[in-house]
């Protein structure tokens, strides 16, 4: 694969006012120097994790904000710590500040990958395609997502859901390096993925998944709210299982309020496996909660009156407290941050005024 972004022509930005970028890091960007080509043109909002002293540097061109835990702790006060330290939880900061319509959050540790034909793929545009089309959760197209130029519903499949419904996310997949927990690591050191399916699913109503956070883009406005990927990180006894968790929320709020989730390309190249023996530290309760875990989300159902992703996930922070408190109290101090965050989220979003910290934009 290139490193290279010079022999890419700039993409012409599509829905540019109406996307934001958000990268969590600790370190200086190069890597968008690679993706310029695709994200010139687009807001970036860049939550620096780690030493807020530290100084991260951005190639110029970019239009971007870059926030640091300083800034958290101004914006929030003594909501924030709700927002994840010293793991890339801490992304949910430019989900609260963002306002526009869709986010596309990527690792810096994602460069472009290449189609079978050699061409770089511009991830953006097809995370964008996918949202912009609607999603089938109520019954599966054996072709896959049928609103894909060159395929339809096939033989069968009921009229009545040919409309489809709403896509609250997109979920994007990766060459190189498989998202691959710490044991199958430790097993497989050297295994890669190379292989490209060129294909777009919805994940079918009642089913779960495993939501990777590195190549990821959402309808704020329609499932924003649910997009908290927990209390992670330090201080917390558990790691990496921050896009897991919002992963199951979404997926069960999604499955109620009559939306979708669609899963395949767009493809990015993962650059580098992390370390098998951290992410085992991390991990380890996570892989011994997630069996308690999944029959939970698989039982969660939400009355009628739960209408939006807002009231959705304050009663999911209910259930999550009923049921899962008995299993660990890290489980109390997660749903109670839970509402902390849907206090932040109608704080900075449906008051219709711009806080003081806010409006002074990021610490210089």
């Amino acid at each position: 694969m290139s490193s290279s972004s010079g022999s890419t022509a700039a993409a012409t930005p599509i829905l540019k006012e109406e996307v934001d970028i958000v990268i969590p890091t600790i370190r200086n960007l190069d890597f968008l120097g690679m993706w310029r080509p695709f994200f010139e043109g687009y807001h970036l909002i860049i939550v620096q994790d780690g030493d807020p002293s530290k100084v991260i540097k951005v190639p110029e061109g970019f239009d971007y904000e870059l926030y640091n835990r300083n800034d958290i702790n101004r914006v929030l006060g003594p909501r924030a710590h709700c927002i994840s330290f010293k793991d890339s939880a801490c992304r949910c900061f430019g989900f609260l500040l963002s306002k526009k319509k869709y986010i596309f959050t990527i690792d810096d540790d994602c460069f472009v990958a290449k189609d079978p034909s050699g061409k770089e793929i511009n991830a953006l545009e097809q995370h964008l395609k996918n949202l912009l089309s609607p999603s089938t959760p109520f019954f599966f197209n054996t072709l896959y997502d049928p609103y894909r130029e060159g395929t339809d519903f096939v033989r069968g499949y009921p009229f009545s859901l040919r409309e489809g419904v709403p896509t609250a996310a997109s979920h994007g997949l990766w060459l190189n390096i498989p998202d691959y927990d710490a044991p199958t690591q430790l097993v497989k050191p050297l295994e890669r993925n190379n292989r490209y399916v060129d294909a777009v699913m919805t994940i079918p109503k009642g089913t779960l998944f495993p939501m990777c956070g590195m190549n990821l883009a959402f309808n704020r406005e329609l499932i924003g709210p649910a997009m908290y990927f927990g209390l992670m990180g330090e201080g917390q006894p558990i790691g990496r299982y921050d896009d897991m968790w919002a992963g199951w929320c979404v997926k069960v709020i999604s499955d109620h309020l009559g939306l979708g989730v669609k899963t395949g390309l767009p493809y990015i190249w993962h650059s580098k496996a992390s370390n098998p023996f951290v992410n085992l530290k991390k991990e380890y309760k996570g892989i011994y909660w997630q069996e308690e875990l999944i029959p939970f989300f698989q039982s969660v159902s939400f009355p009628k009156e739960c209408t939006t992703a807002q009231k959705c996930y304050i009663e999911l922070s209910k259930q999550v407290k009923a049921k899962l408190g008995k299993v660990d109290e890290y489980f109390n101090k997660l749903a109670d941050a839970m509402v902390t965050w849907i206090e932040a989220w109608d704080e900075l979003n449906l008051s219709g005024v711009k806080s003081e910290a806010l409006s002074n934009g990021p610490a210089k």
